[in-house]
């Protein structure tokens, strides 16, 4: 699967640093499992019969629904990162189409909508989370999975393994930083949080549009 590997557009990293689902580093397979393991579950609780990935990068999660026989389908701010999302789907059989080039800032309603919208991992690099957690509002019509590092956590195992010290842990990139309580308490200004997990080092929600 092609990934992005550290490239910038416009002065923004974009996409994956490094292809951590096909990684052999057992600490990083362990992490990545949990975070499917609760991805999954979220899912399967939402039972979409349409997913709307925003925030796709390389299409990962978009492919792998798409194999379950979930219509999915994903976009990304960054031209780049779609035309690789739009090659990995074209070698494993599927259309281009499933991908297009749109920020979170611009998404709306009926055309981005779906039963379920997924953003993970885009709300640490946003300029204006709370613009972009407006936008979800817009599109948001069943269920909405969000997820975000959890920090202190997240800088704390980073510098444990000697990455990004003169940042103190931080990605780069991560623009924003939550603890779990302050991104609950964030996001529930905008959706109602149905469900809670926490594979380490996310946090990771299922959310409903509020009531």
């Amino acid at each position: 699967m092609k990934i992005a590997g550290g490239s910038q557009e416009n002065g923004i990293i974009i996409g994956n640093t490094f292809d951590k689902y096909g990684s052999s580093n057992p600490v990083v397979k362990w992490m990545m499992a949990g975070f499917e393991r609760s991805l999954t579950e979220l899912v399967h609780r939402a039972a979409p019969h349409s997913i709307h990935e925003v925030g796709c990068g390389e299409g990962y999660w978009v492919l792998r629904w798409q194999h379950q026989g979930i219509d999915a389908r994903g976009c990304d701010f960054s031209t780049q990162v779609i035309t690789l999302a739009q090659q990995n789907a074209a070698e494993q059989g599927h259309a281009a189409s499933l991908f297009t080039a749109r920020s979170i800032y611009d998404v709306q309603a009926p055309q981005d909508s779906a039963d379920l919208i997924v953003c993970c991992e885009v709300l640490e690099h946003l300029e204006d989370p709370e613009a972009g957690l407006q936008a979800l509002q817009r599109i948001v019509t069943r269920h909405l999975i969000i997820s975000v590092p959890r920090e202190p956590l997240w800088r704390v195992l980073n510098m444990a393994r000697g990455k990004y010290l003169g940042q103190f842990g931080n990605t780069p990139g991560h623009l924003q930083n939550w603890s779990q309580r302050d991104f609950i308490r964030l996001v529930s200004r905008y959706f109602d949080v149905e469900d809670v997990k926490r594979p380490l080092p996310w946090t990771m929600l299922l959310c409903t549009p509020r009531r």
